[in-house]
């Protein structure tokens, strides 16, 4: 009964549109200060602050105040995992409601960050490449990085040495490409070191991430990853087979 009153508690607590619209904006992986928040959702900052609070409440989101401003950002990997869960099934198992593309949703699905590791087209790109090349495994249950992946990202100048308890190699199933990116340690480092290259660049108010011209000279040298005519990223190594129905 305590279970299911917890699973009540929080399904209501993402299940509003407000609180809803806010969470997913900080699955970029950064933090933000309510007044931020409440344009992203379109509310007054009174009412984000309201919203805000009870997220906080229950552990969802974590706050730190910083003199005059308070930033908020997702609490944790589990919540993350559990958001983008979410959107999995709303993707894949709900019937799509028809909607214009817009540019923003292109930009979305061909890289973005998925709280703090690489999705979308580039990720599952990237990782295809990584499975290819024989660096990392991913099935269903899991994922490992072998002894000559070990060696590549390290070369790289991926550092994947443990810093918290945190899942080290896991799958993460892309809700809008429909297979696995992959995350934990392994994917949150491949992205920070991508960062700090500056082969990706954030979109300005967007979990969406830009490829540089740097990066594309950057994703084919070392990951052989080339960028086609319709901007969709291809693996000379990879397997186009898709890993999930």
């Amino acid at each position: 009964m305590v279970a299911a009153a917890n699973l009540v508690e929080v399904a209501a607590l993402v299940g509003d549109t407000a609180r809803a619209t806010m969470l997913n904006a900080l699955m970029g992986g950064q933090s933000l200060t309510a007044t931020e928040l409440a344009y992203c959702a379109n509310v007054s900052r009174s009412t984000a602050s309201g919203h805000l609070s009870k997220l906080v409440a229950a552990r969802l989101l974590t706050v730190i105040r910083n003199r005059r401003f308070s930033y908020y950002r997702i609490a944790s990997p589990l919540v993350a995992t559990m958001l983008e869960s979410i959107k999995v099934v709303a993707a894949i198992e709900v019937p799509p409601r028809r909607h214009p593309r817009s540019a923003t949703d292109d930009a979305l699905r061909f890289a973005r960050s998925c709280y703090d590791h690489l999705a979308g087209q580039l990720g599952v790109a990237v990782t295809d490449a990584l499975v290819a090349m024989g660096h990392i495994v991913l099935t269903d249950e899991g994922g490992e990085v072998t002894s000559s992946g070990g060696r590549f990202l390290s070369a790289f100048g991926a550092d994947l040495r443990p810093r918290t308890r945190r899942v080290f190699c896991q799958p993460c199933l892309d809700w809008s490409e429909r297979r696995y990116h992959v995350k934990g340690l392994v994917g949150a480092r491949i992205l920070d070191r991508l960062m700090e290259l500056g082969w990706l660049k954030y979109v300005s108010g967007s979990r969406a991430l830009q490829l540089t011209s740097s990066g594309r000279a950057g994703l084919s040298e070392i990951f052989q990853i080339e960028i086609n005519n319709e901007g969709v990223p291809t693996g000379r190594l990879c397997d186009p087979r898709r890993l999930t129905a």
